[in-house]
């Protein structure tokens, strides 16, 4: 198990190391294929590793990080059914977008460089995934978090790219410090700093620790997940490739957030305020993020919301204690939302770098008919039409808030159910107008034979898409949850009450898609010409960067600049300065002194024996 963990981990360090160190030689696709294959051989890694993975978890050192006062931190991991599957899932659809990527970049002169970030992104993934010692989880954590910026801002030679590379680094950095705080009390209050050890000493740690704990790791997880109010900087992530987009803002990096609390399910069982805080965080992130959606006219900045506002319904199975719930939407949403984000490539692509679905329309449904089918699998499941996976695992998170009492939860489940038919009704408003209306402004189409071929790794997603609900049905279907199952000895088991909301949930959530579908039919049917509306507040995230800039970044910009020139440049320099030219002085005093003019020297002579006579003269008084 130790070799093919190591080696799960090994092949997209060493595709990075190659490309990094090769760049210069590799042409075009030897750098891709490269790529793939260390993508493909740590994927063979991960599914040999939960084949041969039983119940009891695998607890592997493999060497000391560091060591002081007692605390050592390791390079330790704790692999279990549920890293198992996450790892799983994190290569199988890397490796799809490595491939897609090898066409999509087909044109691109920095090939090797996006290749090598993106391996080096799937191994920093790896290692969130893995981790059992939470600073090494948290080398992982800053990894992906490095990679991010670097591909967000890839086309560095426009400059809107690069902020927007900054903003993800300094927002997630944000959270960051919510990590830092609780791995710094987490140390002190158990000398401990692995999730092995949190399990095995989470009897002896006060409730009030645990809480304080668990909210700094929550406020971390929602700047890694792009959650409220740290949530702004994921729609301008879109500045970077798609294929980007599809793998580190759509399957991976966004949910390392709620993967972490997911990871410390023994802290939050002791911490209920967390879990409420979370559920309803994470189903107020998901109205947010649906209602924004429904103000964009930019293909990816849809689908970035749509991110924030379904990583929200993973926020909330994970705050009602459903491991097995949020990771089940976890993955659904990987297969669909990397399916999608790839597709509008294509699209945009095909439009010759056009991203206002305003200016698609008909002529791209029936020019490409492959990729039309491929985005109504996709757009299926998103809006959680009836059998798909979406349908399934997001009905399980809407259960499992209405099967717990208290006024928290109860609010969480009327958030999530109006977010879930506005997400019906923005996705068949991007699927009807994109594929069947008939603009007034149509942009150039040219459906190039590249992207035919882009279409072939999407396949497989489109039939997850559609049919991975069936591994975790409700038990009122009559079917084997095999996920539920699988994962029983792991986490803690699904309680009966979210068993018996479900059919009632299930029914909701049907009716809630087919509505929000009639109605997009009744407002953008081809035959009226859907024009957009004007930018409003849904366009600018409901003011949410207006706020931020306003009330924190400006007032902050101010006591910068009023601490540089009143304490920094007036007092430190000054004093810095003060003392610098009072030395000189004096250098310049005691050089004059010892000079070699005779009459200097008698004069200092003179001076100095005067100074010494006044001296005995006092002493002797």
């Amino acid at each position: 198990m130790t070799t093919l963990l190591v080696l799960m981990l090994l092949f997209p360090l060493a595709g990075a190391v190659f490309q990094a160190a090769l760049s210069r030689r590799l042409s075009r696709s030897a750098s891709g294929t490269v790529a793939a294959l260390a993508i493909a051989g740590s994927l063979a890694a991960a599914v040999a590793a939960v084949w041969n993975l039983g119940v009891t978890p695998h607890a592997i050192s493999l060497g000391q990080w560091m060591a002081f006062d007692g605390f050592s931190a390791q390079f330790s991991i704790l692999y279990n059914r549920l890293a198992g599957l996450m790892t799983v899932t994190v290569t199988f659809v890397a490796l799809l977008i490595h491939l897609y990527s090898a066409i999509y970049m087909r044109e691109d002169k920095c090939f090797a460089r996006y290749f090598c970030y993106l391996n080096l992104f799937v191994f920093f993934m790896l290692i969130i995934a893995l981790a059992d010692d939470l600073v090494f989880l948290f080398m992982g954590w800053e990894g992906v978090g490095f990679c991010s910026f670097a591909l967000i801002g890839f086309w560095h030679e426009k400059l809107p790219n690069v902020d927007a590379g900054r903003k993800a680094f300094l927002m997630t950095r944000v959270g960051d410090l919510g990590y830092v705080a609780a791995l710094a009390i987490l140390v002190a209050a158990s000398g401990s700093a692995s999730l092995s050890g949190i399990a095995a000493g989470i009897d002896a740690m006060p409730t009030a620790t645990a809480t304080l704990i668990g909210f700094l790791f929550l406020f971390a997880a929602c700047g890694k997940s792009a959650q409220l109010p740290l949530s702004s900087w994921l729609p301008d992530a879109m500045a970077g490739p798609t294929p980007v987009s599809a793998l580190i803002h759509a399957a991976t990096m966004v949910t390392a957030g709620v993967y972490l609390l997911m990871r410390l399910e023994p802290l939050l069982a002791i911490a209920p305020d967390v879990g409420a805080t979370a559920a309803v965080l994470g189903a107020a992130t998901a109205l947010y993020g649906a209602a924004c959606a429904m103000g964009q006219r930019d293909v990816k900045r849809i689908l970035a919301y749509s991110t924030i506002s379904q990583v929200g319904y993973m926020f909330l199975a994970a705050g009602c204690g459903d491991v097995s719930g949020a990771f089940f939407h976890l993955q659904a949403h990987a297969f669909f939302k990397s399916l999608l984000f790839m597709v509008a490539g294509i699209m945009i692509q095909a439009f010759h770098e056009e991203h206002d679905i305003f200016r698609m329309g008909a002529r791209l449904r029936k020019a490409m008919p492959g990729l039309f089918i491929l985005f109504a699998c996709g757009a299926a499941a998103l809006s959680a039409l009836p059998l798909t996976s979406g349908y399934f695992s997001k009905g399980r998170t809407l259960a499992d808030a209405i099967a717990h009492p208290g006024p928290a939860f109860l609010l969480a489940f009327i958030l999530g159910a109006v977010a879930a038919f506005l997400t019906a009704l923005y996705v068949f408003r991007l699927f009807f107008v994109a594929f069947f209306a008939d603009p007034a402004d149509p942009a150039r189409l040219i459906p190039e034979p590249e992207l035919s071929r882009m279409e072939r790794p999407l396949w497989p997603l489109a039939a997850l898409a559609l049919v991975y609900g069936f591994v975790n049905p409700p038990e009122f279907m009559g079917l084997k949850p095999w996920l539920d199952a699988y994962l029983a000895g792991t986490v803690t088991p699904v309680p009966p009450e979210v068993e018996h909301a479900e059919l009632f949930v299930e029914l909701l959530d049907a009716a809630l898609a087919l509505a929000g579908l009639t109605l997009a039919w009744f407002f953008y049917r081809p035959a009226l010409r859907p024009v957009a509306a004007p930018a409003g507040l849904l366009t600018a995230g409901l003011g949410l960067d207006a706020f931020s800039l306003k009330w924190i970044a400006a007032p902050y910009l101010r006591l910068s600049a009023g601490l540089w020139r009143g304490v920094d440049k007036d007092v430190l320099d000054g004093a810095a300065l003060g003392a610098a030219s009072g030395v000189a002085g004096l250098s310049r005093f005691v050089a004059r002194c010892g000079s070699a003019r005779p009459s200097t020297t008698l004069t200092t002579l003179l001076g100095a024996a005067a100074a010494l006579l006044t001296w005995l003269a006092l002493r002797l008084t």
